[in-house]
């Protein structure tokens, strides 16, 4: 196996990650225009601000979603030889069963996607139910091997995201998917889940299965189950979350400024387990 070099920069107030660990970052870019996000920056600013998360705040997997497919391909051509990247795209389909892929206008499709330091293996779509009428996101899991780490990235569905049937809720299937899709131990997994942690103000609480807060620790989390959480998106609701079974050193939330969703970054100890 190469040796992989990470960009980095020596920048005080990086995101710092010695040897041993590995820096995850969730960010929802807000790359689809016509979906409430006209007014939060160029394309060339949000590519700067990605790039960012990997040199000055050194996150060595980000994990995207509303994504543009060049502007990906772009920041991990600016980073180097050593980055990786798998991009999925969104799809669609109305009522006349047609079906089609979103686009972010000139900049391709629009997609989740994964941006990392390392080489991913064992890449997967999770099965998940999706919207019968509307957009179909949807959840990528893969394997890093060289902290042994299996990582999932998730892009929920929003509530009356099936056009055929807007009562049906689809986020506690999505979530059990996703939860079942990941190790115990060795995992780091999480993305814009579109529903606040569990708790007594959150009437979407029983969406929740019992392994994410229980028998993993979300970056934010400070105690044995689910509290007081930052907000991650400009509504004042943490939607965007990241869990892991490892032993958790450092958690943050970053203003990008070109989003409505904050990025999330959690540092693990991949040394034990």
């Amino acid at each position: 196996m190469s040796t992989v070099a990470v960009v980095r920069t020596a920048d005080p107030s990086r995101f710092s990650a010695p040897p041993r660990t590995l820096s995850t970052a969730t960010w929802n870019m807000c790359g689809v225009r016509e979906w409430n996000c006209a007014g939060t920056g160029s394309r060339a600013a949000k590519k700067r601000e990605l790039e960012r998360l990997a040199t000055r705040f050194g996150a060595e997997v980000i994990l995207l979603q509303e994504a543009c497919a060049t502007d990906v391909a772009a920041v991990r051509r600016r980073l180097g030889p050593s980055w990786h990247t798998v991009f999925h795209p969104y799809t669609w389909s109305d009522r006349s069963r047609r079906t089609g892929t979103v686009q972010c206008g000139t900049a391709g499709p629009a997609g989740r996607a994964v941006l990392s330091a390392y080489p991913l293996s064992a890449v997967r779509t999770v099965p998940s139910p999706q919207p019968s009428v509307g957009v179909r996101r949807g959840i990528l899991c893969m394997s890093i091997e060289a902290r042994d780490v299996r990582v999932c990235a998730a892009h929920l569905s929003p509530p009356r995201s099936d056009r055929s049937d807007p009562g049906r809720e689809l986020r506690d299937d999505q979530l059990n998917a996703l939860v079942g899709a990941v190790p115990e131990r060795r995992t780091v997994y999480g993305g814009d889940l579109n529903v606040d942690p569990p708790g007594e103000d959150n009437p979407d609480s029983w969406m929740w299965p019992d392994r994410p807060y229980r028998v993993h620790r979300e970056c934010d989390q400070e105690s044995d189950g689910p509290g007081p959480a930052r907000a991650t998106h400009v509504s004042r609701h943490k939607l965007d979350h990241l869990f892991t079974g490892l032993p958790v050193l450092e958690c943050r939330v970053h203003d990008t400024g070109v989003s409505d969703h904050l990025a999330l970054l959690i540092r693990v100890d991949t040394r034990t387990g």
